[in-house]
């Protein structure tokens, strides 16, 4: 999701999910939210708070900049 400044978190949460063949469901149940917050996460349209990053970094026990990344609007 997009700042008013342009800058945004990208994530790699629908590439290690098929990965794993897991359901968003699944996944989602796995980090303690909704389906509907991973769909949302994986559309960009969602920054998970540092908490849900982390959490989602471990459970695929992989560094969290392996599936985060800041990136820097130009406005």
């Amino acid at each position: 999701m997009k700042e008013k400044n342009g800058d945004y978190v990208e994530n790699k949460v629908y590439e290690h999910r098929v990965l794993k063949r897991m359901s968003q469901k699944e996944l989602a149940d796995a980090v303690g939210v909704s389906k509907q917050t991973i769909y949302v996460m994986e559309k960009n349209n969602y920054s998970p708070s540092l908490v849900l990053a982390f959490r989602i970094a471990d459970f695929f026990d992989v560094d969290v900049n392996d599936i985060f990344s800041y990136v820097r609007g130009s406005d």
